[in-house]
């Protein structure tokens, strides 16, 4: 049977309210009776009940990690980093998939049913009312990897993905590519809308330039891969920027299918600089996302959230760079 706080009070000589104390973060506790409590916890083995401790303090200390994107394995990643940094600070993760959902009534009643304190959105392609509707509750949220706003009304962490498909048009442009064409996520998806936003500022600016849109899916590889191949039944550009590596990876294997070659017959650069981006029989050159500190930020502001309720929200934005690897042709 586990160890009661009752047996860890008789133990120590004090009493339960004592050892109750010990362990709740904050509670006044002298430190001979710290010393008590904790040597005789070690010597029984006993461990505090979270649950238990969340009825006294209020506080679960769950915080809901929400996200939409299972089917892209950066999000692997994300998750990975993204539930170690909660765990590190005493935080416990929840995962929601909300694959195929873009309403937040059902995440919003679940989360609210476990009573969560907190809300980490993770997503790119959800709209920013989603994020929103948990704070018209009273949870706080962070969006990481959301769309950047100036006056936001909940917090929001991510790269601007207008000056990434800036980045990407002038890339192509500067290695010589006359007919080049943007291949996107879903239409409706807010990173494709102000990726191919920078993408055309910048080529509007070069009259001489001709270039084409089209969208897949959703970002996977299956997507990207079905969308390439449509693309070269005509002719197709001299080089592509996919809005996601994901995509571009089922654009590289539509591209070999078709018996063509990558950089010589097309060019391609991504987006977010995943693992697999690097594989030495993939070797895209793409634009990279700083995930690692979008998370740990995105982390550092739940946290702050949770200290101060009222906190005023903020936007981060974030630098993205070039990640020169083998998709396009070298620089004349």
């Amino acid at each position: 049977m586990p160890v009661t706080l009752k047996e860890v009070a008789e133990r120590a000589g004090v009493s339960r309210s004592a050892v109750s104390r010990t362990y709740t973060e904050g509670a006044s506790v002298s430190p001979k009776t710290r010393a008590k409590v904790e040597k005789a916890a070690a010597a029984l083995g006993y461990s505090p009940n979270a649950l238990a401790s969340s009825l006294t303090t209020g506080r679960t200390k769950l915080i809901g990690l929400v996200s939409n994107n299972f089917h892209n394995p950066i999000f692997l990643r994300v998750f990975d980093q993204f539930t170690k940094g909660l765990q590190q600070r005493g935080l416990r993760p929840l995962l929601v998939n909300l694959t195929d959902e873009t309403e937040p009534t059902a995440s919003l009643r679940m989360l609210q049913a476990y009573s969560v304190d907190g809300v980490i959105v993770a997503s790119s392609t959800l709209p920013a009312t989603f994020a929103e509707a948990f704070k018209d509750v009273g949870i706080p949220v962070v969006h990481s990897f959301g769309r950047h706003s100036p006056s936001p009304k909940v917090n929001v962490l991510g790269i601007d993905n207008i000056e990434a498909g800036r980045l990407a048009a002038g890339t192509l442009i500067a290695r010589g590519y006359t007919r080049v064409a943007f291949l996107g996520g879903p239409e409706s998806a807010t990173s494709t809308q102000d990726r191919l936003k920078g993408f055309a500022e910048v080529l509007d600016a070069h009259p001489s330039m001709q270039w084409s849109v089209s969208f897949a899916s959703n970002y996977s590889f299956d997507a990207g891969r079905a969308e390439m191949l449509n693309l070269l039944q005509s002719e197709p550009a001299e080089a592509y920027f996919c809005g996601d590596d994901v995509l571009s990876i089922g654009a590289l294997s539509a591209i070999q299918t078709a018996g063509l070659s990558v950089p010589e017959d097309i060019g391609i650069i991504g987006l977010n600089d995943m693992e697999m981006a690097g594989w030495q029989n993939i070797n895209l050159t793409t634009i990279g996302n700083p995930i690692g500190q979008i998370i740990n930020s995105s982390i550092e502001l739940i946290e702050a959230c949770l200290k101060d309720e009222n906190r005023l929200p903020e936007a981060r934005l974030f630098a993205c760079t070039i990640v020169e690897r083998g998709t396009l042709r070298p620089l004349p």
